[in-house]
């Protein structure tokens, strides 16, 4: 598959424990740092989960 570059733009102060879970298990420390996650289906459920927080690219 490809890679995406996942960025937060939204803090993740006062949303529930869960958002804030899956904000860290996708390796984002902080606001405007990028990272860069190979696609699957895996990845993809938990973008699907804090899309209001993030923006994804394709790299």
């Amino acid at each position: 598959m490809g890679n995406i570059k996942i960025t937060q733009i939204k803090s993740a102060i006062d949303r529930s424990k869960r958002q804030k879970a899956t904000i860290q298990a996708l390796g984002i420390k902080r606001l405007h740092n990028p990272v860069v996650k190979e696609v699957n289906p895996q990845i993809m459920g938990m973008v699907a989960k804090v899309r209001h927080l993030i923006t994804v690219e394709e790299c």
